[in-house]
């Protein structure tokens, strides 16, 4: 089963992949991986990758539709996969037509408001990378890692201008799918604001 999950950030498409893939035996493809691994390992793509992220704008066709064509060449891709964060034009999904066939679209359905609750609360560990959340999934002492005890980090994209600038060009963007996705019969729309194993349990019982 070849299925791409669509979603404003903040949907958990991320989180629903990951849940996905265990339970469904598929390969999680994740453009935003793809691009971490350029950048940690400071490849020339990674560094102009970095500063686009950082702006809260998207990366350009031509360099995400190669690095996802050469992802999904390799033999792990073979039985089936989820794509998180791609197509995110109507450019991509023309070339991903091309190069690969489609059984549903999962489009992740969550409001503006619950978007920003969501992603402004966000807090991260700069040396361990673990991620918490004010409301949802705070630290055992407020600001500070539960091991390390470092002082947890706003990321710049989770700041409320830097979120309203990623939901407008996602809208500009991205939301054009919905209709294209939606003409091809694939669509499949799932309430994103239940929490991630409730999602889970309708996108499976939706796709059948």
């Amino acid at each position: 089963m070849n299925l791409v999950f669509l979603g404003p950030p903040g949907a958990g498409k991320g989180t629903i992949a990951a849940l996905a893939k265990e339970r469904l035996s598929l390969l999680h493809v994740s453009t935003g991986d793809l691009f971490r691994s350029n950048i940690k390992e400071k490849t020339e793509l990674g560094k102009k990758v970095e500063q686009i992220l950082a702006s809260g704008n998207l990366v350009p066709d031509e360099v995400t539709i190669e690095m996802v064509r050469e992802r999904l060449k390799k033999d792990d891709a073979e039985n089936g996969y989820i794509l998180d964060g791609f197509p995110r034009t109507i450019a991509q999904a023309d070339a991903l037509k091309e190069m690969a066939k489609l059984d549903a679209v999962v489009n992740f359905v969550l409001s503006k408001e619950e978007i920003l609750k969501r992603l402004s609360g966000r807090r991260v560990c700069k040396s361990t990378g673990r991620t918490y959340h004010i409301i949802f999934n705070p630290p055992k002492v407020e600001g500070k890692d539960d091991e390390t005890g470092e002082d947890l980090i706003q990321r710049d994209d989770d700041k409320e201008d830097a979120i309203l600038n990623r939901l407008d060009v996602y809208e500009k963007s991205t939301a054009p799918l919905i209709d294209y996705y939606r003409a091809a019969g694939l669509l499949v729309d799932i309430d994103a604001s239940k929490t991630p194993e409730k999602v889970l349990e309708e996108m499976i019982a939706k796709l059948g």
